[in-house]
């Protein structure tokens, strides 16, 4: 199967008159709470009014709680309270937001992991790799999504998704290139601990470079996770970083330095695997 065209200036179903130079992003590094109304009123208070593209974290919609906790009870479906609030939320602020909830599923028991996107186009994405790891085990308690890219466009670019532990997943970032994606949104909850922000930094730089895409990375705040929400270039600059407490963080993406990073690196065209 012959690689697609990484060199290609805006995917072809974007009509030319969409503007599509310039992406402005704001990334959302908030604490969601334990109370799902309370989550869903902040969305408006806090979703700002000048950005195209809106990224919360993972989980908003309700925290996990205490480890191994029982999310089934706050599992919904895309269509429910809290997609109708972010989708009237993205119309009234003019642009795409994104943001993660538990969706229901087959089993009653274990909810997806989904990010729900609102907005120029409507799509979800269920996570697919669940966070076994660091003595967790979110498969005990959540299902995984099918392993398919999930891309959309936003002001005449591909934006591709994936949430938090995907992120330690080459090949998932790889998955979405191929599939058309120039900047990829990861939504997270990284939770606290020894290393775990280096390990944060050291991955949304590596997904970047080794991509030659922008990689827009929200987490929640500390204590309980690391915050550094971080916006990344293709060759793995960092554009805007958060601290460790409550930011909305702001920036901006351009084409012309995607392509230039894709001239000065072309591993995609060069890829032999």
């Amino acid at each position: 199967m012959p690689f697609p065209d990484v060199s290609a200036p805006v995917p072809a179903d974007v009509p030319s008159d969409v503007p599509f130079d310039v992406l402005r992003l704001a990334l959302v590094q908030e604490a969601s709470g334990l109370d799902p109304a309370a989550n869903r009123a902040r969305l408006a208070e806090l979703t700002p009014p000048d950005a195209d593209l809106v990224v919360w974290p993972e989980a908003w919609a309700r925290d996990f709680g205490e480890s191994g906790s029982d999310v089934s009870p706050y599992a919904e479906q895309v269509t429910g309270p809290f997609g109708t609030e972010l989708a009237r939320v993205a119309a009234e602020r003019d642009a795409t937001v994104v943001a993660g909830m538990f969706e229901t599923s087959h089993d009653a028991a274990r909810p997806f992991n989904t990010l729900l996107v609102r907005g120029a186009e409507t799509a979800s994405y269920r996570k697919v790799h669940l966070y076994d790891s660091f003595g967790y085990r979110e498969s005990d308690r959540l299902l995984a999504g099918a392993p398919a890219p999930v891309v959309v466009t936003v002001g005449g670019w591909a934006v591709g998704l994936m949430t938090c532990y995907d992120l330690r997943f080459p090949e998932m970032t790889r998955l979405l290139v191929d599939a058309g994606a120039e900047v990829v949104v990861v939504p997270a909850a990284w939770v606290a601990g020894p290393r775990k922000v280096d390990h944060w930094r050291t991955l949304v730089r590596a997904r970047a470079i080794e991509n030659t895409v922008f990689v827009a990375a929200v987490g929640q705040p500390a204590p309980r996770y690391t915050g550094h929400s971080l916006l990344v270039d293709p060759m793995g600059d960092v554009l805007a970083e958060a601290g460790d407490g409550a930011e909305v963080l702001r920036g901006e993406v351009t084409r012309a330095t995607l392509e230039e990073a894709r001239r000065t690196n072309p591993s995609l065209a060069n890829r032999r695997l």
